[in-house]
């Protein structure tokens, strides 16, 4: 099994700062169950635990970060001493799924219906991932034109619902006809949306300068949705790929792992007579999403 998704999502693809692979459990363990999550919280342990896996596979590492203790008194460490407990493995795929085709924004793309894809930001030329269409983020035709406030909710639509759901940026009636997407946080990739000439960009995690001075450039439209809305979708493909390598049984979570539980949102003010800015899109603000 590790074989196999190291085949897949080779560790070397991953970037330097990340931690991906083999987390715990014994490589020649036989895995008849596998959970699939985007996130290692004591919620989607219990879940995996409760379904009887074997093994857990996730997108965002538990450790990321170096530690010199992993004792039971902090929820990282119950969490590994509970999955040592029950002898069960895991393992994640962050970045270099990330950068894979099919990859993370792959699956996110195909939400949209897109085509003609390819990479936002290719690996750098000599990377090992470089070539055959991988890289962050992926760049496609929509398969119809929509102005950005019909877009804003075909994303609330296709996307896994949060609290958070879909914040759009720009003029909403604007003519989107291709979008780049990018899975997880992208602000780093605006410049690259605008150099690849895109309508609009969705991702997640976007801050206010860097999207304010995005726009006031003139670059593409923006949607922000998600974090884990925008990295969900991949698990279904993952899961599919192993189930019929291995023929193994597998649960996808759909257990939101977004930390952002609730939505209100302000009432429509009027636009500024005196301001030449239009008004940002306010996607299905009749009521929070669950």
């Amino acid at each position: 099994m590790v074989a196999e998704l190291e085949r897949r999502y080779p560790p070397t693809w991953a970037q330097e700062w990340d931690r991906v692979g083999l987390v715990l459990g014994e490589p020649t363990t036989p895995v008849r169950r596998i959970a699939f999550v985007v996130d290692v919280v004591p919620e989607t342990v219990a879940e995996a635990l409760d379904a009887g896996a074997d093994l857990i596979v996730a997108h965002h590492p538990l450790l990321l970060r170096g530690v010199s203790s992993v004792a039971p008194t902090t929820w990282k460490g119950r969490i590994v001493h509970r999955l040592i407990r029950a002898d069960v493995a895991l393992y994640v795929a962050h970045t270099n799924a990330d950068t894979a085709a099919p990859g993370v924004s792959d699956a996110l793309a195909a939400r949209f219906g897109l085509t003609g894809l390819r990479p936002l930001q290719p690996p750098d030329p000599g990377s090992p991932a470089a070539g055959s269409g991988r890289g962050i983020g992926r760049i496609g035709e929509l398969p119809r034109p929509m102005t950005l406030d019909e877009l804003t909710r075909h994303a609330a639509a296709v996307l896994p619902p949060t609290a958070w759901g879909v914040r759009a940026a720009g003029d909403p009636g604007r003519q989107i006809r291709t979008l780049a997407v990018s899975g997880g946080s992208g602000d780093s990739f605006l410049a690259g949306a605008t150099a690849a000439g895109v309508d609009a960009y969705l991702t997640s995690d976007l801050r206010h300068h860097p999207a304010g001075e995005h726009l006031a450039a003139d670059g593409p439209a923006l949607l922000d949705a998600a974090h884990w809305a925008t990295e969900r979708p991949w698990l279904d493909d993952v899961a599919a790929h192993l189930r019929a390598a291995f023929g193994v049984e597998t649960l996808v979570s759909d257990l939101p792992t977004d930390p952002w539980t609730g939505h209100a949102a302000s009432p429509t003010a009027a636009p500024d007579p005196g301001s030449t800015r239009q008004p940002h899109a306010a996607p299905d603000d009749k009521e929070p999403r669950p």
